[in-house]
């Protein structure tokens, strides 16, 4: 029971005791019950409306609230999109950033000379090496999509006779090499890659003395008279690597004739 409950139970109690008490005691009666249930009502009235302001307050911070989100999210929506949106930017992007690699090998067309080192024991802790004079003659196929060396050196373990294919691949935008001598004529596993600025490396996985090894080719120092190239070998999945081929090509004629 409440207390405003309990003024009006006192006051009606207050009522019935006419019977039994004096009208001046009756008076007293009534007006210190009236009094009360006035009090008790006022109570009741003011806590209803603290009540009923709380709770518009509270309506009113939360829909401030609800407010500042839908604001907020219509404001960053346009900078952050939707997971889809964002998925379709990023492949978008990462598509736009591969270029086209057609002409990376037009550094090579032309006649050049050819001083080679080679390693005579590659994977065998041997330091021996071997130089070889030679020269080179690449010519160009396809406009630039495939390039052909012919390659020659005459040094202490006598001549070499090589060539190379150059094919480029479109679709995947890499270059495949493929080597061949005129002891085995077949050309060998192509070595796939691509260029990255001013150095390009290419790798395949084959097998040397019984056991798989991982071999790069890397063009690098390039210029338009001259540039490098290397060959190493890897016994542990490319954590190291040997240089056992070294050719520093040196050109014989005018670059800009053959570009």
């Amino acid at each position: 029971m409440n207390r405003r409950e309990r003024a009006l139970l006192s006051f009606k109690s207050g009522i019935t005791g006419v019977g039994r008490s004096g009208p001046s005691k009756l008076l007293r009666s009534l007006a210190t019950s009236l009094k009360s249930f006035r009090s008790s009502c006022l109570s009741s009235i003011e806590q209803s409306n603290r009540n009923a302001e709380l709770e518009m307050n509270l309506f009113i911070y939360c829909r401030g609230c609800l407010l500042i989100s839908c604001g907020l999210i219509c404001a960053l929506q346009p900078l952050c999109g939707t997971p889809s949106q964002t998925q379709d930017k990023a492949t978008a992007g990462s598509q736009s950033v591969e270029r086209d690699g057609q002409h990376d090998f037009d550094f090579a067309i032309g006649r050049w000379k050819t001083h080679l080192s080679r390693l005579q024991h590659p994977l065998a802790g041997s330091n021996e090496w071997i130089d070889y004079e030679g020269s080179s003659m690449v010519r160009r196929v396809w406009d630039g999509r495939a390039n052909l060396e012919e390659f020659e050196a005459n040094g202490a373990s006598g001549r070499i006779e090589g060539l190379t294919l150059r094919l480029y691949n479109p679709e995947s935008h890499q270059w495949n090499q493929s080597w061949s001598t005129s002891n085995d004529g077949t050309l060998s596993q192509p070595m796939v890659g691509k260029f990255d600025k001013d150095r390009g490396e290419f790798f395949d996985q084959e097998s040397f003395q019984g056991r798989m090894i991982y071999v790069r080719w890397v063009w690098s120092d390039i210029t338009p008279n001259s540039c490098r190239f290397e060959q190493s070998f890897s016994k542990d999945g490319g954590k190291s690597w040997e240089v056992n081929w070294i050719n520093i090509y040196t050109r014989v004629d005018d670059a800009k004739k053959t570009h």
